[in-house]
């Protein structure tokens, strides 16, 4: 039987989840990249399918819609390239500069990736019935959707310069 929340019990226990989400899957991640001696970062394979969704673009355009810093992607596309799964192309809209894009190799690469995934969540949800599922991923996607717009208004709430007469105080660190 499940017990009822009230709203700051829900939104308590949500942010919770979030942050042991967040855990388990930074320590899967380096699980799979130690398992695969370096081989496999798994962050650098969100460029890929960003590339497949979205299709060839800069690289800044790449770190922005990332959420990523230019650096860390750079890294991360000079992984890519080296093995042959994006490649570097002229902008067909301005030739002076390059362009990302999957490669057939990549494509390649992301199907297999993405049967992976898919398997590993079927596998995770194995007892869940098709409803509990769809009402998941509809959560789900409403959720993200809605952190996503409002990112930016909360990074400019919780680090805008403070009036020394307010009486907040400086934001929690959050462990």
């Amino acid at each position: 039987m499940t017990v009822p929340m009230d709203g700051s019990d829900a939104i308590d226990v949500i942010a919770q989840q979030l942050i042991r989400l967040g855990r388990i899957r930074d320590h899967t991640s380096s699980q799979i990249a130690a398992a695969s001696h370096g081989e496999i970062e798994t962050s650098a394979y969100g460029i890929l399918f960003r590339l497949l969704h979205e299709g060839p673009m800069r690289s800044g355009a790449l770190a922005d819609a990332l959420h990523s810093d230019a650096s860390t992607i750079s890294r991360q596309v000079a992984g890519l390239v080296k093995k042959g799964l994006i490649e570097r192309r002229a902008d067909p809209a301005d030739g002076r500069v390059s362009v990302l894009a999957v490669t057939a190799a990549g494509r390649e690469k992301a199907g297999r990736i993405r049967a992976l995934r898919n398997e590993a969540i079927d596998r995770i949800l194995g007892t869940w019935t098709g409803d509990d599922r769809e009402q998941l991923a509809r959560l789900l996607r409403r959720f993200v959707d809605d952190f996503e717009a409002a990112r930016t208004d909360l990074l400019a709430l919780k680090f805008a310069p403070q009036n020394p007469d307010s009486k907040t105080t400086a934001p929690e660190k959050v462990s």
